[in-house]
């Protein structure tokens, strides 16, 4: 079996599809880690990374539609030379003869196939991304649920009451107070908490399925979505590759001559047309750059040996919820700064370590001595666990 390795024929290798495609990925590393570090001196910078997915989306559509409409091929496929082109099948010989050939014809791309080509390139990595998100919260809603119980039961749920038993303070949030759009939208985060794995698996399966493929030479589709649009991604030939400044600026030029109005609003039509197309053009530049610019950092940081031997590192767990308030314990008075045992300000505030419940120390001190426990949590006790807690007053 023969591997195409080299860089003859209209086919590209399957290293140069492998790194086209992942060449947004890089680019959305180098544009978050840039704007990360700018943002360490200029605060307002963190509201771009606040909306990174949609600033991101923009940028991508707007760089594949000027891409697809001029190269005929996406922002990543023309850096690589590289071009899409429709396929049609013909049928040659005789159909009930046993000399039946197909013969495979590559056109230029329609209008349809452009506008979805698009959404396959920035519409549904979106999505994707955004439900990516989703599911990571979901999850760490459900560990955190796991360890320390759901929020409704936190401490900070509970009612208060006095001595005779009435309820003083209602913390309660309960389902009650939710509005009909909290509801809706936790179903639906729900729900894609529970559907995400399987889509993210069934789409990395297809994935997988089609550059081993690919790889084999038993398709000529790299991905679902070409083999879905019918397209194939062809080398990009010679004159191909000079005609393509040429094609770029015949589309200008034709779009000028689309400008209507008076000759002053023509100038100025045309002004900014030129300064938009200039950005664009270094936009370009400037992303290429970007990508290898961030490449080479990577590799100069980080060898292959310490990303391989690198620990795991888990984010921290969620710190754990107060206490509940015993039925049979001492009750909580409605003024925070009271001493729940002598119901006087406080005096020497000290805190008893298993519940972090504070009170004057002479207080505490004397009741975890007599009952070794907390009063309020009942919690097992003893006057080690006490600490003192300076504070400004």
């Amino acid at each position: 079996m023969l591997f195409q390795v080299g860089g003859q024929g209209t086919r590209p290798t399957f290293f140069e599809m492998a790194a086209a495609q992942q060449l947004p990925s890089s680019l959305r590393a180098a544009l978050t880690y840039s704007l990360g570090v700018l943002a360490l001196r200029r605060p307002l910078i963190h509201k771009i990374l606040d909306y990174e997915d949609e600033c991101f989306a923009l940028l991508m559509l707007v760089l594949e539609t000027h891409s697809l409409r001029t190269t005929d091929g996406s922002f990543a496929e023309s850096l690589y030379g590289l071009r899409r082109r429709a396929v049609k099948i013909k049928v040659k010989g005789d159909n009930k003869g046993p000399d039946v050939r197909e013969e495979i014809n590559h056109t230029g791309l329609e209008k349809r196939q452009k506008v979805l080509s698009v959404v396959f390139l920035v519409i549904l990595p979106y999505l994707r991304s955004k439900l990516h998100s989703i599911y990571n919260k979901e999850r760490e809603v459900a560990l955190q649920a796991t360890l320390w119980g759901h929020e409704d039961e936190r401490f900070g749920d509970t009612d208060y009451f006095d001595g005779a038993g009435n309820s003083t303070v209602s913390m309660s949030s309960s389902d009650a107070e939710e509005s009909v759009r909290d509801r809706l939208r936790k179903k639906i985060r729900k729900i894609v908490a529970a559907c995400y794995p399987w889509i993210h698996a069934g789409n990395e399966g297809f994935s997988f399925a089609y550059q081993l493929l690919y790889l084999l030479d038993a398709t000529g589709f790299y991905s679902l979505g070409l083999h879905a649009l019918g397209i194939h991604v062809c080398r990009a030939t010679g004159q191909e590759l000079m005609d393509t400044s040429s094609r770029i600026s015949k589309i200008r030029s034709h779009e000028r001559e689309r400008l209507r109005g008076p000759p002053w609003l023509k100038a100025v039509q045309s002004g900014l047309l030129s300064c938009a197309y200039g950005v664009l053009d270094y936009a370009q530049t400037g992303l290429i750059a970007a990508v290898f610019f961030f490449k080479m950092m990577e590799w100069w940081y980080q060898s292959a040996e310490e990303r391989m031997s690198a620990p795991t590192v888990y984010p921290p767990p969620p710190p754990p919820p107060p206490p509940k308030v015993a039925k049979e314990g001492i009750p909580l008075p409605s003024d925070r700064t009271l001493c729940p045992l002598c119901s006087q300000k406080r005096a020497n505030p000290s805190v008893v370590s298993v519940s972090g419940f504070v009170f004057c120390y002479s207080c505490i001190f004397r009741y975890v001595s007599q009952y070794k426990r907390c009063p309020v949590t009942l919690m097992p006790a003893n006057v080690d666990q006490i600490r003192r807690i300076f504070d400004d007053v």
